[in-house]
């Protein structure tokens, strides 16, 4: 997939993307709650602290008109089968003043760049089964069906 499958996207101006810091700690809590991944300003700082610490790791936030409006979270892992690395989108979370803007598909771009640079044949993502709307907005985006994906639950995780 090219980084034009992403359009340009609705009328908001180029967001301000940069790597997340402990700084975006209060920024990052509010997001993964919108998400739906309750999280208060203390347990997201150990959060960024996990990623900051993990070279194969990657969380960028973006910026518009001064506030945090969204974040993409990126995971780069190696893919046995097809002897690669795959780059996996573990978190994307717009808010719901900046929606439909164009902003989703900005981070979706930054995500692409960073996986072509870290050397990732391809770029995935999972969506739970209820996020219909995610789902189309991914279609939109150049993403395909991938496989169905089963979880088993070791805990609280």
């Amino acid at each position: 997939m090219s980084v034009g499958h992403f359009g340009a996207g609705g009328n908001l101006p180029d967001a301000d993307l940069r790597s997340a810091g402990l700084i975006d700690a209060d920024d990052v809590a509010a997001l993964l709650s919108e998400l739906g991944y309750p999280c208060d300003p203390e347990d997201a700082a150990r959060r960024i602290r996990a990623i900051l610490d993990n070279d194969r790791q990657a969380l960028v936030v973006a910026r518009v008109g001064g506030t945090v409006s969204g974040l993409i979270a990126l995971d780069f892992m190696y893919y046995l089968p097809l002897d690669t690395l795959t780059c996996r989108i573990t978190a994307l979370v717009v808010t719901p003043s900046a929606r439909g803007q164009g902003l989703g598909r900005q981070l979706l771009r930054e995500a692409e760049r960073r996986a072509r640079a870290g050397g990732a044949a391809r770029l995935e993502l999972s969506s739970g089964s209820q996020r219909t709307d995610a789902h189309a907005f991914y279609k939109a985006c150049g993403f395909s069906d991938g496989t169905v994906r089963f979880i088993k639950r070791l805990g609280d995780a």
